[in-house]
């Protein structure tokens, strides 16, 4: 197993950057694919981006040339660099550890970080 710890959430104005980071511990960590997701109020969690072990990004389109996501294996460590931020990026902000073994999908989840973008 993993856990997840998020950092780095708060309120910006619009136009601002955030860089959300992602903490994780109890497991070989390099062996999971990686992503942030997002929750705004009275909507489903979508994917906000991912990268997989060996470092292949995706994007939601939302956010694509917007946000960068990275990870440190080394440290253990996710990112999520939030730039051009928009009020429709208000929401609780997800770290996801995953691994599919014998093609059943096993999903880990931090506890979230509130990001609020408002002038």
């Amino acid at each position: 197993q993993v856990q997840l710890a998020e950092s780095g959430g708060g309120l910006v104005q619009p136009g601002g950057s955030l860089r959300l980071s992602c903490a994780a511990s109890g497991s070989i960590f390099s062996i999971y694919a990686t992503g942030w997701y997002r929750q705004a109020p009275g909507k489903a969690r979508d994917l906000v981006a991912s990268i997989s072990k060996d470092g292949t990004t995706n994007y939601a389109d939302s956010v694509k040339g917007r946000f960068t996501i990275s990870r440190d294996n080394a440290k253990n460590m996710v990112y999520l660099q939030m730039n051009s931020l928009k009020p429709e990026d208000t929401a609780v902000y997800y770290c996801n550890a995953n691994r599919v073994i014998f093609s059943t999908r096993t999903n880990y989840w931090g506890q979230g970080t509130q990001v609020t973008v408002s002038s």
